[in-house]
C-alpha cells in the first residue's frame, strides 16, 4: 500500500455520511495516546463539509482514510487547520502529511492573508507543520478569540491551561505568517540583487583596468 492508493481532495456534500465515522475515530486516537483534543460534533464536521472547508482521503476501493478541516478565528485573521485524522489501518504510507499540506494549500487558498496555526502534542504533525514553514510560537501571538479557547474545554488538560492563564499548556503552539514569509523572500531578493550589482561593478572596474593598460 503506498499513498497513490488513495485519493486527497476537498469534501463536499457526498462526503458528509464520514462525519459520524470520522468523530468516533478522533475520540479514539486522543483515548489512546492519553493527550486531549477538543471535541467536535458530527454535524459540526459535516457543516465543515459543506462549507468547502475539509479535505478528506478515500481508499481507491472508496474505503474512508483521513481527513482534516479548517477552522477561522479572529473575523478570519487567524486560521488553525485541525482534527486531523488518519484510520489507523491507513497510517505509515505518508497520508497524515499529504493531507497536512492539502489543507494547507486550501487554506492560502481561502485565506490567503491569514495567519495558520495549531496546537499539538504530536511530534509527527509539529515535523510536518515546520516543513510546511511554521514556527513555534508562545501562546500569546496565537487568536485571543474567546471562541478558540472555549473549545478547549473538553480536552483533559484544559485545567491545566486555565491555571496557567492561557500562556502555555501540553501543546505545543506553531504559526505561519504569511507577511513574515513575503518578507522573508523579499530580503532574499535584496540580498541576491544587492550581490549581482557588487559584482557588476567589480566586472566594469575590472575591465576598465584592462582597457587602460
Amino acid at each position: 500500500m503506498t499513498i497513490q492508493d488513495f485519493d486527497i481532495l476537498v469534501a463536499t456534500a457526498q462526503h458528509v455520511d464520514y462525519a459520524q465515522k470520522i468523530c468516533d475515530e478522533m475520540a479514539e486516537s486522543a483515548k489512546a495516546r492519553g493527550t486531549g483534543i477538543a471535541q467536535r460534533s458530527p454535524e459540526y464536521v459535516a457543516d465543515k463539509m459543506l462549507e468547502g472547508k475539509a479535505v478528506i482521503a478515500l481508499h481507491k476501493e472508496g474505503t474512508w482514510a483521513g481527513f482534516c478541516y479548517i477552522e477561522t478565528w479572529s473575523h478570519g485573521d487567524f486560521v488553525a487547520n485541525s482534527g486531523l485524522i488518519v484510520d489507523p489501518q491507513f497510517r505509515k504510507v505518508g497520508l497524515a502529511k499529504a493531507i497536512k499540506h492539502k489543507i494547507f494549500e486550501l487554506s492560502r487558498t481561502k485565506y490567503p492573508e491569514a495567519k495558520l496555526f495549531g496546537l499539538t502534542t504530536g511530534l509527527a504533525v509539529m515535523k510536518i507543520n515546520n516543513e510546511l514553514g511554521y514556527g513555534p510560537v508562545t501562546y500569546s501571538e496565537l487568536t485571543q478569540d474567546e471562541d478558540f479557547w472555549k473549545g478547549c474545554k473538553s480536552c483533559v488538560n484544559y485545567d491545566i491551561l486555565t491555571s496557567k492563564e492561557r500562556k502555555n499548556c501540553m501543546c505545543t503552539a506553531m504559526l505561519f505568517d504569511p507577511a513574515e514569509k513575503q518578507k522573508e523572500v523579499e530580503d532574499k531578493i535584496k540580498k541576491l540583487t544587492h550581490k549581482a550589482t557588487l559584482l557588476e561593478r567589480i566586472e566594469n572596474a575590472i575591465k576598465k583596468t584592462i582597457h587602460h593598460e
